[in-house]
C-alpha cells in the first residue's frame, strides 16, 4: 500500500499554505483537523467528569474514554482494553513502572547505553531505594544476555532511538530476557507512530508510547501492561478514581487500569488520541514506514555529498525516518536557526535528551531531521537546497 502525502496535507492546518517544512516529527507530530475537532468538542459539548457522573454529559465522557481505550487496544494488538493505561506521555508511563514495580534493595534494571533521559533518569532515581542501573551497548543481544544476572529484575529498552533512528531487535530482546525469567518494558515512543506493533506477538510485559508523537494531543500517552504484569504493580500515584472505597485507616484499590489513573483525566486529550489512532489506522503504518524510508534514502544521498559531515546511525534501510548529522566545525544550533529564518524549515538541534550518549562519545550536538506521513520528496529537495546555502554561509 503506497502513501500519497499530498492527499493528507490539507488535513493539517500548519501545512495548508505550503510555506512550512516541518521536519521535527521525532519531537512532536502535527495534528490533523479531526484531532483538533475532537479536543474542541469535549470543551464545547460535554465538558464534564467521567466515572461517577451519571448525567448525560458524564455518560458521554465515559463513552469517549471507553472508545479510546478500545482503539488503543486495537492499535497495539493487546488482548484486552483493560491492559491499556492512559498516561501523560512515555515519560510518565516509564516513571509509573519505576515507582510501582516491586523492587527491593540490590535489584538491578538493565537498559541500553543509548536511552532517552526518560528511560535513564527514572532508574537512576531508584538508587535512593537501593536499586541499581546497568547499561549494555545498544542492540547488543550477547551483551544483554551476559548482563542478566539473578539480581536483574527488569529490562527496559528503547525500541527505536530518537538519536539516530536505529532500532533494536525487539522480539529477540524480549526473548532473551524472558529466557532468564526477567520482564521487559519497551519504550515505543519512536516506534508506535511509524510501524505496526503487536504486543501479543512481542510477548512484552510493558510498552509505553506518547500521543503527541502519533498525531495526538500533548499530555496524552499509553502504557500497555499484560494483565498479569499490571497485577504485580503497586500504585504509587493515588487518589480519586483509583479506589473502590477508603476509610481513615486504608483503601481498597480498583482493579485494571483505573487503579493507575488517579485524579481527573485529560478527557479532551483522550478523545483526540482516539481520532489520531483512527487516522493512523486509515493510512496504515506499513505505508508510513515505507514512505519515511524512501524520504530518508533521498536525504542521505544529498547529505553524503558533503565531505565534512558525520551522519549518525546505520544506513537508511536500517533507520526509521530520523537522520541526525553534524558538520565539522559548525554549530548545530546555528544550522537549525538559519534553516528556520531563511526557508521556514523546522528541524531539531542539540543532544535530543540523550545527553549520556553525547557525553560518552565526546560529541557536542547534531542537527536532527525527522519525517512523518505528510512530508514529501519535494520538501527533501528544498531542504537540501537550503542546507547548501546555510553550509556555505557557516564554513
Amino acid at each position: 500500500m503506497s502513501l500519497d502525502p499530498r492527499r493528507l496535507r490539507p488535513d493539517f492546518p500548519p501545512l495548508r499554505d505550503g510555506r512550512l517544512i516541518y521536519f521535527d516529527n521525532a519531537c512532536m507530530a502535527l495534528r490533523p483537523q479531526a484531532v483538533i475537532d475532537a479536543v474542541t468538542a469535549y470543551h464545547a459539548e460535554y465538558p464534564a467528569c467521567g466515572e461517577r457522573s451519571l448525567h448525560r454529559l458524564g455518560r458521554r465522557v465515559d463513552e469517549e474514554v471507553s472508545l479510546a481505550r478500545e482503539a488503543a487496544r486495537r492499535f497495539l494488538h493487546a488482548r484486552r482494553a483493560e491492559e491499556i493505561v492512559f498516561t501523560q506521555n512515555t515519560t510518565h508511563a516509564i516513571n509509573l513502572i519505576a515507582h510501582s514495580f516491586p523492587f527491593a534493595p540490590g535489584d538491578v534494571v538493565v537498559t541500553s547505553d543509548q536511552e532517552h533521559n526518560s528511560n535513564l533518569l527514572p532508574w537512576q532515581q531508584l538508587a535512593r531505594r537501593g536499586v541499581r542501573h546497568r547499561a549494555v551497548p545498544f542492540g547488543d543481544l550477547e551483551a544483554l544476555r551476559a548482563a542478566l544476572a539473578p539480581e536483574v529484575k527488569l529490562v527496559s529498552m528503547v525500541m527505536t532511538s530518537n538519536l539516530d533512528g536505529a532500532s533494536i531487535d525487539a522480539p529477540r530482546t524480549v526473548e532473551v530476557a524472558h529466557e532468564a525469567g526477567i520482564p521487559v518494558l519497551l519504550d515505543a515512543a519512536q516506534a508506535a507512530p511509524h510501524q505496526p506493533l503487536d504486543v501479543r506477538s512481542l510477548d512484552v510485559d510493558f510498552l509505553a508510547c506518547s500521543g503527541h508523537k502519533m498525531l495526538g494531543p500533548s499530555g496524552t500517552g499509553l502504557l500497555y501492561g499484560r494483565r498479569d504484569a499490571l497485577a504485580r504493580l503497586h500504585p504509587t500515584l493515588v487518589g480519586g478514581g483509583s479506589v473502590e472505597d477508603s476509610t481513615l485507616q486504608g483503601a481498597t484499590y480498583r482493579e485494571g487500569p483505573e487503579r493507575f489513573e488517579a485524579g481527573l483525566q485529560n478527557y479532551a486529550g483522550i478523545a483526540g488520541l482516539r481520532r489520531a489512532i483512527e487516522y493512523l489506522e486509515r493510512v496504515g503504518r506499513e505505508a508510513i514506514h515505507a514512505h519515511e524510508q524512501a524520504l530518508t534514502r533521498s536525504l542521505q544521498a544529498g547529505l553524503e555529498r558533503y565531505p565534512d559531515i558525520t551522519i549518525l546511525g546505520p544506513p537508511p534501510g536500517r533507520r526509521s525516518g530520523i537522520t541526525s548529522f553534524a558538520f565539522a566545525g559548525t554549530d548545530a544550533h546555528d544550522v537549525c536557526l538559519l534553516l528556520d529564518q531563511s526557508a521556514e524549515i523546522a528541524v531539531r538541534s542539540g543532544r535530543h535528551c540523550v545527553h549520556s550518549w553525547f557525553n560518552a562519545h565526546g560529541m557536542e550536538a547534531t542537527v536532527r531531521v525527522s519525517f512523518y506521513l505528510y512530508n514529501t520528496e519535494e520538501e527533501v529537495a528544498m531542504f537540501l537546497a537550503a542546507l547548501a546555502k546555510v553550509h556555505h554561509a557557516l564554513t
